[in-house]
């Protein structure tokens, strides 16, 4: 069960990684909406408390931020990388099979040794709607991680920034969600990096469409690699997630919405069609690697080179 985080967290090397998290739809919301979670991965950033963030320390392996809603009105929040996909301190004790009885007992057991600062009065440390949303992802989901270099000044540049900056929600499903603060946060390392897109996704931000402009960006970009991971879904007895989509493309497969615009009007789902075709399609996985549990704490910051690149001495410090 090591080898996703070995890959995700090496440290020592002289730059460190920003990393895309791409996490696949599950449960009854993820049928509603496909287009699943996003967050990001720092390599050399890490959590002093849920809301502030520091430079990592020797042996340290980053940390996971992203936007929720309704969690005690922050609009981000920074877990370690470890608890975050696996409710546990140390990857040696990831379970191999994920029973939900258990699952749910890491992530009260990790909440109450860690994040009392998140915890409401009225839910205490059972509030069922909070910790999977922060602790053990991987039992729930599958998440595709696509990497890109950044350099000790960026880094500082942004624990600073989000630091001193109001930590208060504003979260709008369609306007501010997840996605919009996953763009922001790599265009804050790669200004104009990444856009919405207004015809694939009618304006909204999805967690797909950014990992397609990131990808698009790196490879016009000759300096900057693009370091693509497939961390699997620990098997268990829940739900299997799947894949995620973006708005047009959640219309066009999707049979609640498809068969409804076919019926009421075929010119409609064909010209859906049309547009997914031009401008929506990405495979997610098509160059990432699965990697097992134990080879992943080195894997995403193991491939970062150890001299700047182009893109990364033209971006800002």
């Amino acid at each position: 069960m090591l080898s996703v985080i070995t890959l995700l967290a090496v440290t020592g090397s002289a730059y460190g990684n920003v990393s895309l998290f791409v996490e696949e739809p599950y449960g009854l919301f993820g049928s509603v909406n496909p287009t699943g979670h996003s967050a990001i991965y720092l390599n050399r950033v890490c959590a002093q408390s849920p809301t502030m963030l520091r430079r990592c320390q020797p042996g340290e392996k980053g940390v996971v931020i992203s936007r929720y809603s309704r969690i005690r009105k922050f609009d981000w929040i920074a877990i370690p990388l470890i608890p975050y996909l696996y409710a546990v301190d140390h990857a040696e004790d990831v379970p191999e099979w994920a029973e939900k009885a258990s699952v749910d007992k890491l992530r009260k057991q990790y909440a109450e040794a860690h994040l009392s600062s998140l915890v409401s009065a009225s839910e205490g440390f059972d509030a069922k709607n909070v910790w999977p949303q922060l602790l053990g992802v991987a039992y729930i989901r599958k998440i595709y991680s696509f990497e890109i270099a950044t350099t000790d000044e960026q880094d500082d540049f942004l624990i600073s920034e989000y630091n001193d900056g109001a930590n208060r929600s504003h979260f709008n499903l369609f306007t501010n969600n997840c996605a919009d603060f996953s763009r922001r946060v790599l265009n804050f390392y790669y200004p104009h990096a990444v856009t919405r897109s207004i015809t694939a996704d009618l304006g909204i931000t999805t967690p797909k469409q950014i990992a397609k402009a990131l990808a698009n960006y790196a490879h016009r970009h000759d300096g900057l690699e693009l370091n693509e991971i497939i961390i699997p879904q620990i098997p268990g007895d829940g739900p299997r997630s799947h894949t995620p989509r973006g708005v047009v493309e959640s219309l066009l497969k999707t049979k609640k919405y498809m068969v409804p615009i076919g019926v009421l009007n075929p010119y409609i789902l064909a010209g859906i069609a049309v547009t997914y075709i031009v401008n929506g399609r990405f495979e997610l996985a098509k160059h990432g690697s699965v990697i097992p549990v134990w080879e992943q704490e080195h894997m995403l910051a193991g491939s970062i080179n150890d001299e700047p690149t182009t893109a990364l001495e033209e971006s800002r410090p």
